[in-house]
Protein backbone atom coordinates (compact mmCIF):
# COMPACT_ATOMS: atom_id res chain seq x y z
CA UNK A 1 0.00 0.00 0.00
CA UNK A 2 1.43 3.22 -1.22
CA UNK A 3 2.83 5.78 1.81
CA UNK A 4 0.41 8.93 1.68
CA UNK A 5 2.48 12.40 2.68
CA UNK A 6 0.39 14.11 5.08
CA UNK A 7 0.02 17.87 4.44
CA UNK A 8 -0.05 21.01 6.35
CA UNK A 9 -3.31 21.28 8.28
CA UNK A 10 -5.10 24.43 10.05
CA UNK A 11 -5.65 24.11 13.52
CA UNK A 12 -8.48 21.92 14.77
CA UNK A 13 -10.06 24.19 17.17
CA UNK A 14 -13.31 23.12 18.98
CA UNK A 15 -15.29 26.45 17.28
CA UNK A 16 -14.40 24.93 14.06
CA UNK A 17 -16.09 21.03 14.75
CA UNK A 18 -19.77 20.92 13.34
CA UNK A 19 -22.85 21.13 15.93
CA UNK A 20 -24.06 17.98 15.16
CA UNK A 21 -20.26 16.06 16.84
CA UNK A 22 -21.67 18.66 19.90
CA UNK A 23 -24.81 16.93 19.89
CA UNK A 24 -24.23 13.01 19.71
CA UNK A 25 -21.51 14.02 22.04
CA UNK A 26 -24.57 15.37 24.89
CA UNK A 27 -26.74 12.42 23.83
CA UNK A 28 -24.11 10.30 24.71
CA UNK A 29 -23.35 12.36 28.08
CA UNK A 30 -26.68 11.87 28.90
CA UNK A 31 -27.03 8.15 28.33
CA UNK A 32 -23.52 7.66 30.17
CA UNK A 33 -25.30 9.12 33.29
CA UNK A 34 -28.06 6.88 33.53
CA UNK A 35 -25.16 4.03 32.76
CA UNK A 36 -22.51 5.27 35.48
CA UNK A 37 -25.31 5.77 38.19
CA UNK A 38 -26.34 1.97 37.71
CA UNK A 39 -22.68 0.45 36.84
CA UNK A 40 -20.51 2.21 39.49
CA UNK A 41 -22.54 0.47 41.99
CA UNK A 42 -23.40 -2.36 40.08
CA UNK A 43 -20.46 -4.76 40.95
CA UNK A 44 -21.18 -3.51 44.67
CA UNK A 45 -24.86 -4.68 44.64
CA UNK A 46 -23.97 -7.76 42.74
CA UNK A 47 -21.11 -8.98 45.67
CA UNK A 48 -22.58 -7.40 49.20
CA UNK A 49 -27.27 -7.94 48.13
CA UNK A 50 -27.05 -10.54 45.83
CA UNK A 51 -23.71 -12.68 47.06
CA UNK A 52 -21.73 -13.05 43.71
CA UNK A 53 -18.11 -13.80 43.57
CA UNK A 54 -15.70 -11.24 41.60
CA UNK A 55 -15.19 -14.41 38.80
CA UNK A 56 -19.46 -14.03 38.24
CA UNK A 57 -18.57 -10.43 38.66
CA UNK A 58 -15.99 -10.78 35.87
CA UNK A 59 -18.16 -12.89 33.33
CA UNK A 60 -21.20 -10.99 33.71
CA UNK A 61 -19.06 -7.72 32.89
CA UNK A 62 -17.25 -9.70 30.37
CA UNK A 63 -19.65 -11.13 28.48
CA UNK A 64 -21.91 -8.06 28.70
CA UNK A 65 -19.01 -5.93 27.16
CA UNK A 66 -18.09 -8.17 24.92
CA UNK A 67 -21.74 -8.36 23.79
CA UNK A 68 -22.32 -4.59 22.69
CA UNK A 69 -19.11 -4.85 20.77
CA UNK A 70 -20.10 -7.92 18.64
CA UNK A 71 -23.50 -6.72 18.38
CA UNK A 72 -21.93 -3.26 16.96
CA UNK A 73 -20.26 -5.99 13.60
CA UNK A 74 -23.97 -6.02 12.55
CA UNK A 75 -25.22 -2.64 13.85
CA UNK A 76 -22.52 -1.33 11.40
CA UNK A 77 -22.97 -3.75 8.28
CA UNK A 78 -26.41 -2.61 8.32
CA UNK A 79 -25.85 0.73 8.65
CA UNK A 80 -23.60 0.89 5.29
CA UNK A 81 -25.96 -1.60 3.18
CA UNK A 82 -29.05 0.70 3.96
CA UNK A 83 -27.44 3.53 3.71
CA UNK A 84 -28.74 5.47 7.02
CA UNK A 85 -27.21 6.05 10.70
CA UNK A 86 -29.65 8.07 12.50
CA UNK A 87 -32.35 5.04 12.80
CA UNK A 88 -30.08 2.13 14.04
CA UNK A 89 -28.50 5.01 16.72
CA UNK A 90 -31.73 5.86 17.58
CA UNK A 91 -33.28 2.25 18.10
CA UNK A 92 -29.80 1.52 20.24
CA UNK A 93 -30.70 4.13 22.27
CA UNK A 94 -34.31 3.64 23.25
CA UNK A 95 -33.16 -0.32 23.53
CA UNK A 96 -30.62 0.65 26.33
CA UNK A 97 -33.14 3.39 28.37
CA UNK A 98 -35.90 0.82 27.93
CA UNK A 99 -33.52 -1.72 30.13
CA UNK A 100 -32.85 0.46 33.18
CA UNK A 101 -35.80 -0.41 35.05
CA UNK A 102 -34.78 -4.04 35.40
CA UNK A 103 -32.04 -3.10 37.31
CA UNK A 104 -34.40 -1.89 39.85
CA UNK A 105 -36.06 -4.70 39.48
CA UNK A 106 -33.31 -7.49 39.98
CA UNK A 107 -33.62 -9.97 42.77
CA UNK A 108 -30.81 -12.28 41.55
CA UNK A 109 -27.80 -12.31 39.95
CA UNK A 110 -29.23 -13.91 36.50
CA UNK A 111 -31.60 -10.76 36.66
CA UNK A 112 -28.99 -8.48 36.46
CA UNK A 113 -27.10 -10.78 34.02
CA UNK A 114 -30.56 -9.88 31.69
CA UNK A 115 -30.74 -6.57 32.54
CA UNK A 116 -26.83 -5.69 31.87
CA UNK A 117 -26.85 -8.02 28.15
CA UNK A 118 -29.91 -5.86 27.08
CA UNK A 119 -28.61 -2.68 27.70
CA UNK A 120 -25.32 -3.50 26.25
CA UNK A 121 -26.79 -4.90 23.22
CA UNK A 122 -28.53 -1.42 23.21
CA UNK A 123 -25.02 0.14 22.96
CA UNK A 124 -23.89 -2.68 20.55
CA UNK A 125 -26.60 -1.05 18.13
CA UNK A 126 -26.02 2.36 18.44
CA UNK A 127 -22.25 2.31 18.47
CA UNK A 128 -21.18 1.80 14.91
CA UNK A 129 -23.73 3.82 13.49
CA UNK A 130 -22.90 6.60 15.92
CA UNK A 131 -19.33 7.16 15.04
CA UNK A 132 -20.13 6.10 11.49
CA UNK A 133 -22.33 9.28 10.69
CA UNK A 134 -19.67 11.70 13.52
CA UNK A 135 -17.32 10.66 10.67
CA UNK A 136 -19.67 11.16 7.89
CA UNK A 137 -20.20 15.07 9.24
CA UNK A 138 -17.03 16.04 10.17
CA UNK A 139 -14.25 17.19 7.89
CA UNK A 140 -11.04 14.30 7.87
CA UNK A 141 -8.32 16.92 9.41
CA UNK A 142 -10.67 17.85 12.10
CA UNK A 143 -11.60 13.99 13.09
CA UNK A 144 -9.19 13.15 16.04
CA UNK A 145 -10.30 16.36 17.65
CA UNK A 146 -14.10 15.17 17.27
CA UNK A 147 -13.84 11.69 18.44
CA UNK A 148 -11.97 13.26 20.82
CA UNK A 149 -14.44 15.83 21.59
CA UNK A 150 -17.45 13.20 21.70
CA UNK A 151 -15.60 11.20 24.09
CA UNK A 152 -14.81 13.91 26.48
CA UNK A 153 -18.71 14.69 26.21
CA UNK A 154 -19.46 10.85 26.84
CA UNK A 155 -16.81 10.65 29.73
CA UNK A 156 -18.29 13.70 31.63
CA UNK A 157 -20.55 11.70 31.74
CA UNK A 158 -18.91 9.12 33.57
CA UNK A 159 -17.91 11.15 36.17
CA UNK A 160 -21.45 12.80 36.82
CA UNK A 161 -23.48 9.67 36.63
CA UNK A 162 -21.71 8.16 39.68
CA UNK A 163 -21.45 11.65 41.32
CA UNK A 164 -25.32 11.32 41.37
CA UNK A 165 -24.87 7.58 42.25
CA UNK A 166 -22.67 9.05 46.00
CA UNK A 167 -25.00 11.95 46.70
CA UNK A 168 -28.25 9.81 46.37
CA UNK A 169 -26.73 6.55 47.77
CA UNK A 170 -26.28 8.98 51.11
CA UNK A 171 -29.39 10.70 51.47
CA UNK A 172 -31.38 7.57 50.64
CA UNK A 173 -28.98 5.27 52.89
CA UNK A 174 -27.56 2.80 50.47
CA UNK A 175 -30.62 2.12 48.61
CA UNK A 176 -29.80 0.67 45.10
CA UNK A 177 -33.12 0.29 43.52
CA UNK A 178 -33.98 3.92 44.10
CA UNK A 179 -30.87 4.90 42.75
CA UNK A 180 -31.38 2.60 39.35
CA UNK A 181 -35.29 3.91 39.43
CA UNK A 182 -33.74 7.41 39.12
CA UNK A 183 -31.21 5.96 36.19
CA UNK A 184 -34.15 6.32 33.75
CA UNK A 185 -34.62 10.21 33.35
CA UNK A 186 -31.60 11.07 31.49
CA UNK A 187 -31.32 7.93 29.70
CA UNK A 188 -34.80 9.08 28.52
CA UNK A 189 -33.20 12.49 27.96
CA UNK A 190 -30.89 11.49 26.02
CA UNK A 191 -33.00 8.98 23.40
CA UNK A 192 -35.34 12.60 22.97
CA UNK A 193 -32.33 14.87 21.83
CA UNK A 194 -30.87 12.34 19.42
CA UNK A 195 -34.34 12.40 17.84
CA UNK A 196 -34.73 16.04 17.62
CA UNK A 197 -31.24 17.40 17.83
CA UNK A 198 -29.17 15.09 14.85
CA UNK A 199 -29.74 15.24 10.91
CA UNK A 200 -28.68 12.71 9.31
CA UNK A 201 -26.65 13.65 5.79
CA UNK A 202 -28.47 12.82 2.61
CA UNK A 203 -27.10 9.40 0.95
CA UNK A 204 -25.50 10.51 -2.80
CA UNK A 205 -27.98 9.87 -5.15
CA UNK A 206 -25.85 7.67 -7.55
CA UNK A 207 -24.21 5.41 -4.16
CA UNK A 208 -25.76 1.93 -4.92
CA UNK A 209 -26.23 -0.46 -1.74
CA UNK A 210 -24.55 -3.58 -1.60
CA UNK A 211 -23.84 -6.02 0.82
CA UNK A 212 -21.03 -4.96 2.66
CA UNK A 213 -19.10 -7.98 4.29
CA UNK A 214 -18.94 -9.68 0.36
CA UNK A 215 -15.43 -10.53 -0.13
CA UNK A 216 -14.60 -8.19 -2.73
CA UNK A 217 -15.99 -5.59 -0.26
CA UNK A 218 -14.42 -6.90 3.04
CA UNK A 219 -10.80 -6.94 0.22
CA UNK A 220 -10.99 -3.34 0.41
CA UNK A 221 -10.72 -2.40 3.65
CA UNK A 222 -7.02 -2.00 3.81
CA UNK A 223 -3.87 -3.57 5.74
CA UNK A 224 -3.62 -0.36 7.94
CA UNK A 225 -7.09 -0.81 8.94
CA UNK A 226 -6.35 -4.75 10.02
CA UNK A 227 -3.38 -3.97 12.00
CA UNK A 228 -5.70 -1.06 13.82
CA UNK A 229 -8.05 -3.47 14.54
CA UNK A 230 -5.32 -6.07 15.67
CA UNK A 231 -3.50 -3.58 18.03
CA UNK A 232 -6.89 -2.51 19.50
CA UNK A 233 -7.65 -5.95 20.48
CA UNK A 234 -4.09 -6.33 22.36
CA UNK A 235 -5.03 -3.22 23.66
CA UNK A 236 -8.04 -4.95 24.97
CA UNK A 237 -6.56 -7.63 26.65
CA UNK A 238 -4.27 -5.40 28.87
CA UNK A 239 -7.51 -3.51 30.26
CA UNK A 240 -10.19 -5.44 32.10
CA UNK A 241 -13.31 -4.26 33.14
CA UNK A 242 -13.54 -1.15 35.11
CA UNK A 243 -15.22 -2.83 37.59
CA UNK A 244 -12.06 -4.61 38.84
CA UNK A 245 -10.95 -0.62 40.19
CA UNK A 246 -14.14 -0.46 41.95
CA UNK A 247 -13.38 -3.73 44.12
CA UNK A 248 -9.73 -3.13 44.42
CA UNK A 249 -11.04 -0.05 46.45
CA UNK A 250 -13.53 -1.37 48.44
CA UNK A 251 -11.21 -4.01 49.39
CA UNK A 252 -8.90 -1.01 50.61
CA UNK A 253 -11.92 0.21 53.18
CA UNK A 254 -14.09 2.42 50.61
CA UNK A 255 -17.36 2.42 52.39
CA UNK A 256 -19.92 1.24 49.85
CA UNK A 257 -21.82 4.28 48.67
CA UNK A 258 -18.53 5.92 48.09
CA UNK A 259 -17.79 3.48 45.66
CA UNK A 260 -18.75 5.36 42.67
CA UNK A 261 -16.05 7.89 43.84
CA UNK A 262 -13.83 5.62 41.03
CA UNK A 263 -15.19 6.24 38.55
CA UNK A 264 -15.50 9.65 38.81
CA UNK A 265 -11.53 9.92 39.52
CA UNK A 266 -10.63 7.93 36.59
CA UNK A 267 -13.15 9.77 34.53
CA UNK A 268 -12.44 12.94 35.50
CA UNK A 269 -8.90 12.62 34.17
CA UNK A 270 -10.67 10.60 30.68
CA UNK A 271 -12.54 13.67 30.10
CA UNK A 272 -10.35 16.24 30.23
CA UNK A 273 -7.32 14.38 28.60
CA UNK A 274 -9.23 12.90 25.52
CA UNK A 275 -9.70 16.31 23.16
CA UNK A 276 -6.30 17.45 23.70
CA UNK A 277 -4.75 13.82 22.75
CA UNK A 278 -7.62 13.62 19.94
CA UNK A 279 -6.71 17.02 18.63
CA UNK A 280 -2.93 16.10 18.86
CA UNK A 281 -3.20 12.58 16.81
CA UNK A 282 -4.17 15.09 14.14
CA UNK A 283 -0.91 16.13 13.75
CA UNK A 284 1.37 13.92 14.89
CA UNK A 285 1.99 9.94 14.63
CA UNK A 286 -0.54 8.38 16.52
CA UNK A 287 1.51 4.87 17.36
CA UNK A 288 3.34 7.40 19.61
CA UNK A 289 0.15 8.42 21.55
CA UNK A 290 -0.35 4.62 21.67
CA UNK A 291 2.66 3.76 22.73
CA UNK A 292 2.41 6.28 26.01
CA UNK A 293 -0.70 5.20 26.85
CA UNK A 294 0.69 2.00 27.56
CA UNK A 295 3.05 2.65 29.61
CA UNK A 296 0.88 4.61 30.99
CA UNK A 297 -1.53 1.65 31.69
CA UNK A 298 1.74 -0.40 32.49
CA UNK A 299 2.55 1.83 35.59
CA UNK A 300 -1.24 2.26 36.83
CA UNK A 301 -1.61 -1.58 36.93
CA UNK A 302 1.61 -1.89 39.15
CA UNK A 303 0.22 0.77 41.54
CA UNK A 304 -2.74 -1.21 41.84
CA UNK A 305 -1.04 -4.63 42.29
CA UNK A 306 1.28 -3.06 45.17
CA UNK A 307 -1.81 -1.76 47.10
CA UNK A 308 -5.44 -1.04 47.32
CA UNK A 309 -5.19 2.16 49.74
CA UNK A 310 -4.13 5.50 49.84
CA UNK A 311 -2.06 7.07 47.64
CA UNK A 312 -1.49 4.35 45.53
CA UNK A 313 -4.33 2.83 44.52
CA UNK A 314 -5.60 6.53 43.78
CA UNK A 315 -2.99 7.05 41.94
CA UNK A 316 -3.44 3.59 39.72
CA UNK A 317 -7.11 4.78 39.24
CA UNK A 318 -6.42 8.24 38.26
CA UNK A 319 -3.68 6.64 35.71
CA UNK A 320 -5.72 4.56 33.98
CA UNK A 321 -7.79 7.19 33.21
CA UNK A 322 -5.16 9.13 31.33
CA UNK A 323 -4.39 5.82 29.14
CA UNK A 324 -8.06 6.12 28.07
CA UNK A 325 -7.61 9.63 27.37
CA UNK A 326 -4.57 8.75 25.16
CA UNK A 327 -5.74 6.04 23.27
CA UNK A 328 -9.58 5.39 22.63
CA UNK A 329 -10.20 8.55 20.50
CA UNK A 330 -7.12 7.85 18.68
CA UNK A 331 -7.96 4.49 17.86
CA UNK A 332 -11.55 5.57 16.64
CA UNK A 333 -10.12 8.27 14.38
CA UNK A 334 -7.93 5.46 13.25
CA UNK A 335 -10.26 3.57 12.08
CA UNK A 336 -12.03 6.34 10.30
CA UNK A 337 -8.90 7.14 8.36
CA UNK A 338 -8.61 3.81 6.93
CA UNK A 339 -11.63 2.55 5.93
CA UNK A 340 -13.67 3.67 2.45
CA UNK A 341 -16.72 5.83 3.27
CA UNK A 342 -19.23 3.32 2.39
CA UNK A 343 -17.68 0.79 4.78
CA UNK A 344 -17.09 2.72 7.59
CA UNK A 345 -19.82 1.49 9.42
CA UNK A 346 -18.71 -2.25 8.85
CA UNK A 347 -15.16 -0.94 9.58
CA UNK A 348 -16.20 0.11 13.09
CA UNK A 349 -18.19 -3.20 13.62
CA UNK A 350 -15.43 -5.53 12.76
CA UNK A 351 -12.78 -3.50 15.18
CA UNK A 352 -15.35 -3.45 18.03
CA UNK A 353 -16.40 -7.32 17.27
CA UNK A 354 -12.41 -7.89 17.54
CA UNK A 355 -12.30 -6.05 21.01
CA UNK A 356 -15.06 -7.62 22.62
CA UNK A 357 -14.00 -10.63 22.26
CA UNK A 358 -10.88 -9.54 23.81
CA UNK A 359 -12.69 -8.33 26.34
CA UNK A 360 -14.55 -11.31 27.65
CA UNK A 361 -11.66 -13.02 27.76
CA UNK A 362 -9.65 -10.48 29.76
CA UNK A 363 -11.89 -9.74 32.11
CA UNK A 364 -12.93 -13.70 32.76
CA UNK A 365 -9.41 -14.23 32.99
CA UNK A 366 -9.05 -11.20 36.12
CA UNK A 367 -11.57 -12.19 37.73
CA UNK A 368 -10.64 -16.71 37.99
CA UNK A 369 -7.34 -14.52 39.01
CA UNK A 370 -8.64 -11.96 41.58
CA UNK A 371 -10.75 -15.18 43.13
CA UNK A 372 -7.36 -17.84 43.09
CA UNK A 373 -4.19 -15.62 43.52
CA UNK A 374 -5.82 -12.30 44.52
CA UNK A 375 -5.88 -8.69 43.59
CA UNK A 376 -1.96 -8.02 42.91
CA UNK A 377 -1.81 -10.74 40.77
CA UNK A 378 -4.79 -9.71 38.84
CA UNK A 379 -3.23 -6.33 37.70
CA UNK A 380 0.09 -8.07 37.79
CA UNK A 381 -1.25 -9.86 34.62
CA UNK A 382 -2.83 -6.71 33.01
CA UNK A 383 0.78 -4.77 32.84
CA UNK A 384 1.96 -8.10 31.02
CA UNK A 385 -0.74 -7.86 28.90
CA UNK A 386 0.31 -4.05 28.66
CA UNK A 387 4.15 -4.84 27.54
CA UNK A 388 3.46 -7.67 24.91
CA UNK A 389 0.97 -4.68 23.24
CA UNK A 390 3.75 -2.31 23.47
CA UNK A 391 5.90 -5.20 21.58
CA UNK A 392 3.28 -5.68 19.08
CA UNK A 393 3.13 -1.51 18.64
CA UNK A 394 7.00 -1.07 17.92
CA UNK A 395 7.01 -4.58 15.74
CA UNK A 396 5.30 -2.89 12.97
CA UNK A 397 5.49 1.09 12.14
CA UNK A 398 2.29 0.85 10.22
CA UNK A 399 0.97 3.58 11.60
CA UNK A 400 3.31 6.54 10.09
CA UNK A 401 1.55 7.47 7.11
CA UNK A 402 -1.48 5.41 6.35
CA UNK A 403 -4.24 6.55 8.92
CA UNK A 404 -3.55 9.94 8.12
CA UNK A 405 -6.23 12.04 7.00
CA UNK A 406 -6.68 13.10 2.54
Amino acid sequence: MSQQVAQPKPAAGVARIPRAVWVLGLVSMLMDISSEMIHSLLPVFLVTTLSASAFLVGIIEGVAEATALIVKVFSGVLSDYWGRRKPLALFGYGMAALSKPLFALASNAGFVFTARILDRIGKGIRGAPRDALLADVTPPSLRGAAFGLRQSLDTVGAFLGPLLAIGLMLLWQNDFRAVFWVAIVPAALSVSLLFVGVQEPDRPRDAVSSNPIRRDNLRRLPDAYWWVVAIAAVFTLARFSEAFLILRAQQGGLAIALAPLVLIAMNVVYAVSAYPFGKLSDSMRPDTLLAGGLVVLIVADLLLAYSGTGFWVWSGIALWGLHMGMTQGVLAAMVAHTAPDDLRGTAFGFFNLVSGIAMLIASAVAGLLWDRLGASFAFSAGAGFSVLALLALGFRGFLAGAVRPQ
